[in-house]
């Protein structure tokens, strides 16, 4: 029978032998952590390689997602749908394992990982997410949700400071489910990370409230071993620290830089094969090793007594087998659409003029108690942002059985924490702050947006609008970089009904996350017919309009929509034939047809004004080099927000005067 060595030996061999025939990725931190690899997936990971989407599975996340040959030789040699050949084509166009793990590619995978210590911050979600579900579905003698997170890290996502934002919330929630393994060797891409980083990292985590390891030898089997068995009973979440070699096995690069960014090169491969007494060729695992590998067998018997446990807790609750059944599927209440029309139906007819925040919040209080899967939260801002409505409950490490997390001021925590909570399933996540401090939040953002997730990003006090607070928190290049984000739908509502068709946009979209934008100001209600309304959800739409052609096109979104609609009035008085159209949503906008958007931009009508109290240079799409854009160029003021508005010419005076002049051209 192969030993542990010679099992770890093979994902060193398969890492290495992958990593030189690309030419290109990281083979030092899967030789290191092999070991400890081989200890977790044989001896302690729940998982069904014949089906990884197995409900009550355990996570497996590499934040130290460079080292993905890692994950790669694991899952291939576990026996998931990942051949040799697949190894082989490491790093290639459209292969199935690119050059850092990412969800939907690769069997397995949980997330996609890379960019350094988000991968942490998605584990705490997996464990926050498990936590959030065994409390509100799991009954006495029925523990259907049942299962822990492993993650592991090096020391690229310590430095980070994301660590600190989710370590810390994952002590203060008591994730006792959640493992780390944090690979302490020492190097990093420029070398020795002493001369660059010397905090005291247990002690940094044990003030997290964490359970703390030391000194694991990990390269040792056994002292992996102990390290699991006291973590897994623990009340706290575990960070075991292992001592290893980056590069186990190379005789001159192991415990260097030169293993970590690079191939090992032919010559050194073939000292390390050697050194390890690995006496196969590139890409060759014997037959025994895929034998005492192979995970299948034990994954489907740890499935089926699954299976029996929830057939037994569906005969005694069958209302609640059905709803975890269909939160896990990802599918909303059968009766949700007609529920959510039939708000926003009544949201027109009251035609309140409030602002879209407080619109906000009230379609929450409308959709919350149709959608028990929703887990709100706010970066400490709950009282501005408006997030809490009247059926929220708060989640502590006491009583996870609740709805809302108060994240802190953590943004970029926040919201790498959502994307492990929707990748868990079973949770819609919704987080809020600023719009100004999403920059806080950026690459997660474009996380959720990578791996096309259903995440709900919240952004309140939309423009200088918010006012005496400065420029430091008016946002102006924001919405910009929102809006070009590839599959991030970007809503800016210009009153109460366009928010509530925001929500209810964002809330049944299952291939994306979505970013609500609301003003802190008051917003006019604006009259619709039933078609302006469910035109809505086309991102644009033809709000006021004129009889024939027009021969002037104002375009706006959000709060500068009301004072279009002002300035489409004075203009009609004076007889001139104008449109006003709201684009609440340029991505949604841009999904629809040749001819819906010819009909509510003809192309022939080349007088256009766009208005919006954001940067003036994402507007020129849709107005053309011959139109005008009333917008910011520069960064905004502290003073009233009325003064503001005036001063950067968001005033119906500027509009009339723009308008005259490109219609005398």
């Amino acid at each position: 029978m192969p030993s542990r060595r010679e099992r770890a030996n093979a994902i060193r061999a398969l890492s290495m032998d992958a990593v030189q025939k690309a030419n290109s990725g990281h083979p030092g931190a899967p030789m290191g952590m092999a070991d400890i690899a081989e200890v977790l997936w044989r001896d302690y990971l729940k998982h069904n390689p014949s089906n990884p989407s197995f409900a009550d599975r355990d996570r497996f996340v590499l934040s130290n997602g460079h080292g993905s040959m890692l994950i790669y030789s694991l899952l291939h040699l576990t026996g998931y749908d990942l051949s040799i050949d697949d190894l082989k084509n490491f790093r290639q166009l459209h292969s199935r394992t690119p050059g850092h793990p990412e969800f939907g590619y690769t069997p397995g995978v949980e997330t996609t990982t890379g960019p350094l210590g988000q991968g942490l911050a998605n584990a705490v979600g997996f464990a926050l997410a498990e936590k959030v579900m065994g409390a509100q579905f799991n009954r006495p003698g029925h523990n259907v949700v049942d299962h822990h997170t492993y993650v592991f890290l090096g020391d690229g996502c310590m430095m980070e400071g994301i660590s600190h934002e989710v370590g810390s919330l994952a002590g203060t929630l008591g994730l006792n489910k959640l493992i780390a393994f944090y690979d302490d060797n020492g190097i990093s891409i420029d070398g020795e990370v002493e001369g660059w980083f010397t905090d005291d990292t247990p002690k940094r985590f044990e003030a997290y409230n964490w359970q703390v390891i030391r000194n694991v030898n990990g390269h040792d089997p056994e002292e992996i071993k102990i390290a699991i068995e006291t973590a897994r009973k623990s009340d706290q979440p575990t960070l075991i620290c292992c001592k290893t070699t980056i590069g186990f096995g190379s005789p001159n690069k192991q415990g260097k830089e030169e293993s970590h960014g690079a191939p090992l090169g032919a010559d050194e491969i073939a000292l390390t094969r050697k050194a390890l007494d690995w006496n196969y060729g590139p890409f060759e695992i014997p037959a025994d090793i895929y034998a005492e590998w192979d995970a299948k067998q034990a994954g489907a018997a740890v499935e089926s007594e699954w299976d029996k446990r929830f057939a037994a807790y569906a005969a005694e609750f069958p209302e609640l087998a059905s709803e975890l059944t269909r939160r896990l599927s990802g599918k909303l209440p059968a009766d949700f659409d007609a529920k959510a029309n039939a708000y926003i139906a009544e949201v027109a007819a009251k035609g309140e003029t409030i602002a879209s925040r407080k619109a906000s919040q009230n379609a929450l209080s409308a959709f919350g108690p149709l959608l028990p899967e929703l887990l709100g939260g706010s970066a400490d801002l709950a009282g501005s942002n408006l997030t809490i409505w009247k059926g929220c409950k708060s989640i502590t490490g006491e009583d996870a059985s609740g709805n809302y997390v108060h994240y802190g001021v953590r943004e970029f925590g926040m919201s790498a924490i959502m994307n492990g909570v929707v990748l868990h399933g079973g949770l819609v996540p919704y987080g809020a702050t600023f719009l100004m401090f999403m920059e806080y939040a950026r690459n997660a953002i474009r996380m959720s947006a990578l791996m096309k997730q259903r995440v709900i990003y919240v952004f309140t006090h939309d423009s200088i609008g918010l006012g005496e607070d400065g420029p430091t928190h008016q946002p102006v290049e924001q919405l910009t970089s929102l809006r070009t984000t590839p599959n991030l739908d970007t809503w800016r509502p210009a009153d109460a009904v366009e928010s509530a068709v925001a929500w209810k946009f964002a809330l049944e979209r299952n291939d994306g996350p979505s970013a609500l934008i609301f003003s802190r100001q008051n917003l006019t209600h604006q009259t619709r017919d039933a078609g302006q309304i469910a035109d809505i959800n086309r991102g644009g739409y033809v709000l006021k309009d004129c009889a024939g052609e027009p021969e002037l096109i104002l375009i706006s979104a959000g709060s500068e929509v009301g004072l279009a609609v002002q300035a489409y009035d004075k203009l009609t008085e004076q007889g001139r034939k104008v449109r006003v159209v709201s684009m609440p949503c340029t991505s949604v906008y841009e999904a629809q047809d040749a001819g819906y958007k010819q009909s509510v931009l003809p192309l022939q009508v080349s007088a256009r004004i766009a208005i919006e109290a954001s940067h003036a240079d994402y507007w020129y799409k849709y107005v053309g080099l011959e139109g005008r854009v009333i917008g910011m160029t520069t960064y905004g003021e502290s003073a009233p927000a009325p003064a503001l508005f005036e001063e950067f010419g968001f005033t119906l005076e500027n509009i009339l005067g723009q308008a005259e002049e490109l219609l005398e051209d």
